[in-house]
């Protein structure tokens, strides 16, 4: 796993983790589709943006969705 550094997410990245953040806190899905439409991004981009967190360890796939994985900053939501 790369260096956790909040400070090397992209506008993007924030704005996603953030819709992933606000669906499970809401208890709802945070799969691809729900992501995408929370941001009003296309699915690829969010793909991307996923595939990044992921790879950071902001967000962990599960099945056909994703949960928080470890952060150390805040989010509004």
């Amino acid at each position: 796993m790369s260096d956790h550094d909040v400070q090397a997410l992209s506008g993007i990245d924030i704005h996603v983790y953030e819709a992933v953040a606000a669906l499970v806190v809401e208890g709802r899905s945070a799969s691809l589709a729900d992501v995408a439409h929370a941001t009003g991004r296309p699915e690829v981009e969010v793909r991307q943006s996923l595939a990044h967190l992921v790879a950071q360890g902001y967000v962990l796939p599960s099945g056909e969705e994703y949960a928080l994985g470890r952060h150390d900053f805040e989010v509004d939501y």
